[in-house]
């Protein structure tokens, strides 16, 4: 009788400095929004053109994620997260240094395309250091330090913003980068051989993700809509909760710290579901287009701080469980197009659905977003549950043609 290999424990080093690196590679991106003023008065333009700086890294990640992993397909992963946190740590150097706007601009499309090739190694790296089984948990680890870049990194920037002035905060993460660069040389571990399949499977993929591109496009196009809808109602939370967040202590500040918190919650969640990341991204979706949907009711404030929080929950729980099953698909052949794919569809998500739903608060206002958001999420939602519809149909004939241990 054949017995299936040990299921090796996480390798929490290596996760916890790529956890760090994300964590990082958050706030650089976000930075801008937190010292908006100082940094626009600082390089003498309007605020609107400081926050263009996020907008142009979002579009630039998406632009360049694919031709930077073709041009370092054949490099060790890890000198190449190294070297891109090197470069991401550059970028914050030269931004803090900028004399001018035009400078700032350079730096920070610097700093994007840096952050678009490090998504991409990072996201195929985490998937070759641990078997199928364990990916879920994995992603899970890695993403909360992401989440922890919008929860801590980018309210620790400001502050460092009002002790020291802007330029100090770009200079704080510049250093804290460097040494992220220097701790993946000398921490994170090479891929495990053949990742993916033997370690987990005893050799066999598990039944229902079979490896293809049809597949793989169908669920990444889903998860697409469902961040349109997601980040276009996220943009306009603060006008959206504006009667809710009056309750609490501290007002918004204190109502978007709970929904970072939630989200943090959501993505520990994620990482509990293994090989049920279909159902559980399912569950997920359909929680966040109802979410939404009782943001459009005008109810009592403390329920709406408690839908704020289930929003939390559910939406921080869509990118670990969107991610693993991306990567799950892909299987080791596509995961360095897998791995490039993800960030290409998180920043196109978060531009489109910034776009669009502008359109709707132009011509309805900021109270008709959540209705259209909500039918978006909810439209991914039913795709999705189509799809595991099927997938369970083709189950018995898949696992029936698998040998037996």
């Amino acid at each position: 009788m054949n017995t299936p290999p040990r299921d090796p424990a996480l390798p929490w080093p290596s996760l916890l400095v790529l956890g760090g690196t994300t964590l990082l590679m958050v706030t650089a991106e976000m930075l801008p929004t937190a010292v908006l003023a100082p940094m626009s008065a600082g390089l003498g333009v309007a605020e609107s053109d400081t926050g263009m700086l996020v907008s142009l890294w979002a579009a630039v990640v998406v632009v360049t994620s694919f031709p930077l992993v073709r041009l370092v397909r054949d490099r060790d992963r890890r000198a190449v997260v190294a070297g891109g946190t090197v470069v991401l740590a550059a970028s914050s150097a030269l931004t803090a240094l900028a004399p001018t706007y035009a400078v700032a601009v350079g730096a920070r499309l610097l700093g994007a395309a840096a952050v678009g090739l490090l998504w991409a190694t990072v996201n195929a790296h985490v998937a070759d250091l641990v078997p199928e089984r364990r990916l879920a948990r994995a992603v899970a680890v890695v993403l909360g330090g992401a989440t922890l870049g919008m929860v801590l990194g980018t309210p620790l920037a400001r502050l460092a913003a009002d002790a020291a002035g802007w330029r100090a905060a770009f200079w704080g993460l510049a250093v804290l980068t460097a040494a992220a660069a220097v701790a993946v040389r000398l921490v994170v571990a090479p891929a495990r051989p053949d990742p993916g399949t033997t370690a987990a499977t005893g050799g066999a993929t598990p039944a229902g993700h079979r490896h293809g591109t049809a597949p793989l496009l169908t669920v990444t196009g889903l998860v697409a809509l469902v961040l349109v809808g997601h980040y276009g109602a996220y943009t306009y939370i603060t006008r959206l909760t504006e009667t809710s967040a009056a309750i609490l202590p501290g007002g918004t500040g204190s109502l978007l710290l709970a929904f970072g918190l939630a989200s943090a919650a959501g993505v520990a969640l994620a990482g509990r579901f293994g090989e049920r990341t279909v159902p559980a991204l399912v569950a997920a979706t359909v929680a966040t287009a109802l979410t939404l949907a009782a943001l459009a009711i005008d109810a009592e404030p403390a329920l709406g701080v408690l839908t704020v929080v289930a929003w939390g929950v559910a939406s921080g729980a869509l990118p670990p469980l969107a991610q693993t099953l991306i990567l799950r698909l892909a299987g080791p052949e596509r995961r360095a197009f897998a791995g490039a794919l993800i960030p290409v569809l998180f920043n196109g998500g978060i531009a489109a659905g910034a776009a669009l739903f502008s359109t709707v608060v132009a011509t309805a206002g900021v109270t008709a977003v959540p209705l259209p958001a909500a039918v978006v999420v909810g439209v991914a939602a039913t795709g999705l549950a189509l799809r595991a519809g099927a997938r369970r149909t083709a189950e018995p004939r898949t696992a029936a043609a698998l040998p037996k241990a």
